[in-house]
């Protein structure tokens, strides 16, 4: 044992670990980045393995009880983002477990339209946004098929301890679960950890710091009660504003929470509640420890408010907590081009793009879509490691707005496919046929619609 200053240490012996899998492709994380990395490299050719370390694939859009799948077009009626974001829709649909616009109505300024999707991620400018309130449950059933289908090797309930370098080359990582420790070696590592945990082993350059005020400084622990009499509670909300109004300001000053809503309306008795929490960092275990206790009580706080004072909420019962932190920010890779708040809003093309999401300001036609750069998801110092979702290179007014559900999912895909093509072709990513990639990811239904494919 030694001593670090005030820090006690102790040497751990060197151990030999079983390699269990070897692959052309290693995703790290099977949330929406992730899961779309995995699929779209191994249905195009790649030998591929997941590692996740919760036992459900989807992420912050299943575990997190994330259940809005939003800013999927412009304001006009045509989509931005399609894919396998829009593959997640068409299998939902099949199960009634999905609430999204009709084709017809995107982009509609009709009030009837508009009124069956309130809220502000549905509405900019008056014209209805594409996007989809979703099932999380059975979401986890079809993100499991379609690993399975596309024959990805997938290990759940599998933590990511340690990397395998060979001089500035990623060989593989160490992960931690019941069997043990073992390894997985590949050609090209995707990390879709959402917190850039593998780029962070590797030594690779990120940031951190965020602006308290932003929202992906603000995490979550989103819960939802059951049992919920929505007629009644939405007709005692109209008859009666001021009086709830005041009743929300009573339960924040008793610390609880009251920004609650609908989910979807196959579950019409589903009250879902979310937060913007401060004080907590996510990358400290004796923070996110607190955070989890801390929601609790106040959710009881809130459960027990919400039962004597709020009516509809008479019978009601706490139904879930959500298995996962909700993390909206944390590491984001310095890598070969960070993409700032003036390419966003100039609408700059790069000549390596490999997304294109609705605009900055407001989701209006008027203003330019955003394009991504594949060097925006490529670190300098390490040769075969790519990022997939929010940990993109990127500053804090750009990492704000393109983070989400959707624009995790659309990075993946073309990162799973990049990553196919540059094994087949055994080069390194960065020299990839980027018109090449873009013709391949729209025959596989992603959108382009400002570059010629």
């Amino acid at each position: 044992m030694a001593s670090n200053g005030k820090v006690k240490s102790i040497l751990v012996a060197e151990q030999e670990i079983p390699v269990c899998y070897e692959a052309d492709v290693l995703v790290v994380g099977g949330g929406p980045g992730g899961h779309s990395a995995a699929v779209a490299a191994a249905r195009n050719g790649s030998k591929v393995v997941l590692l996740e370390r919760y036992g459900h694939l989807g992420g912050m859009a299943s575990g997190g009880l994330v259940t809005l799948i939003h800013s999927l077009s412009d304001g006009t009626n045509d989509r931005v983002i399609a894919g396998l974001c829009q593959e997640w829709f068409d299998r939902l649909k099949k199960w009634g477990a999905i609430d999204c616009p009709a084709p017809e109505d995107v982009g509609s300024s009709d009030p009837a339209v508009l009124d069956k999707f309130r809220g502000i991620f549905f509405r900019c400018e008056g014209k209805l946004i594409y996007g989809s309130r979703v099932d999380s449950e059975i979401l986890k059933c079809i993100l499991n098929d379609m690993v399975q289908e596309a024959g990805v090797k997938l290990y759940l309930h599998s933590t990511v301890t340690d990397v395998i370098m060979e001089g500035g080359k990623l060989r593989g990582v160490i992960f931690e679960s019941k069997s043990g420790r073992q390894a997985v070696l590949a050609d090209m590592i995707v990390d879709a950890s959402g917190d850039g945990d593998i780029l962070a082993r590797t030594g690779c350059a990120f940031e951190h710091s965020i602006e308290a005020s932003n929202r992906i400084a603000t995490p979550a622990l989103c819960f939802e009660f059951g049992n919920v009499d929505w007629a009644k509670n939405e007709a005692y909300k109209e008859a009666n504003p001021k009086e709830h109004d005041a009743l929300m300001v009573k339960l924040r000053e008793l610390d609880g929470f009251s920004m609650y809503f609908k989910t979807t309306t196959n579950r019409d008795t589903v009250c879902h509640f979310n937060m913007f929490l401060k004080g907590y960092d996510v990358l400290k275990v004796e923070d996110l420890t607190r955070l989890e206790v801390d929601v609790r009580q106040r959710m009881m706080v809130t459960y027990k408010f919400f039962r004597e004072n709020i009516p509809g909420f008479e019978n009601c019962f706490i139904m879930i907590t959500a298995p996962q932190v909700g993390v909206r920010g944390s590491r984001r890779l310095l890598g070969e081009y960070r993409m700032e708040e003036k390419d966003a809003l100039s609408g700059i093309i790069f000549d390596d793009t490999i997304a294109e999401f609705p605009p900055l300001k407001g989701n209006s036609p008027e203003q330019p879509h955003v394009f991504i750069p594949l060097r925006a998801l490529l670190p300098t110092e390490v040769e075969n490691l790519v990022v997939a979702g929010r940990t993109f290179s990127s500053d804090e007014v750009v990492n704000e707005h393109f983070n989400t559900i959707s624009h995790c999912i659309t990075m993946g895909q073309a990162v799973g496919t990049a990553c196919a093509m540059a094994v087949f072709a055994k080069i390194p990513l960065r020299e990839v046929n980027i018109g090449a990639l873009r013709k391949k990811l729209v025959e596989d239904g992603a959108k382009f619609s400002s570059i010629a494919t």
